[in-house]
């Protein structure tokens, strides 16, 4: 194979990635565990109560409130090594966290945590889990 050709492989293979990347919402399984909504979105939710968060998937968080209740967060995009980080940072001057604000995934580094990908959050869905 020639210089030339292995580059239109490399192109033609960069463009497959990124179609299969743009694949509509309904051909991606839905986060466990499943939960039942038992409200409006929101904007905003308050921080003090919030006991926990769990990363679902590289577009999803749940932000945990109690056991059973909390707000399930899916995010305006797909955030690269969420799940595999397992970890997010953020920063705020309020006592809420919006659907304006950027997490960033935090990846550790010769055992030095280092922040990864921005990534913006999607509105708050009130949820009771499903276990």
């Amino acid at each position: 194979m020639n210089i030339p050709s292995l580059a239109v492989s490399a192109l033609s293979a960069c463009a497959l990635a990124a179609c299969a990347q743009t694949q509509p919402a309904e051909n991606v399984p839905a986060p466990s565990p499943a939960v039942k909504v038992t409200g409006a979105a929101q904007s905003c939710i308050p921080l003090q109560p919030l006991s926990s968060t769990a990363v679902r998937d590289d577009r999803t968080i749940d932000f945990i409130v109690s056991g059973k209740r909390g707000y399930r967060n899916t995010l305006t995009g797909s955030c690269p090594g969420l799940k595999a980080a397992n970890a997010f940072t953020y920063e705020t001057s309020l006592s809420q966290l919006c659907n304006t604000d950027i997490i960033y995934t935090l990846q550790n580094y010769g055992g030095t945590p280092q922040r990864g990908a921005a990534c913006g959050l999607g509105q708050f869905v009130p949820v009771e889990f499903q276990r």
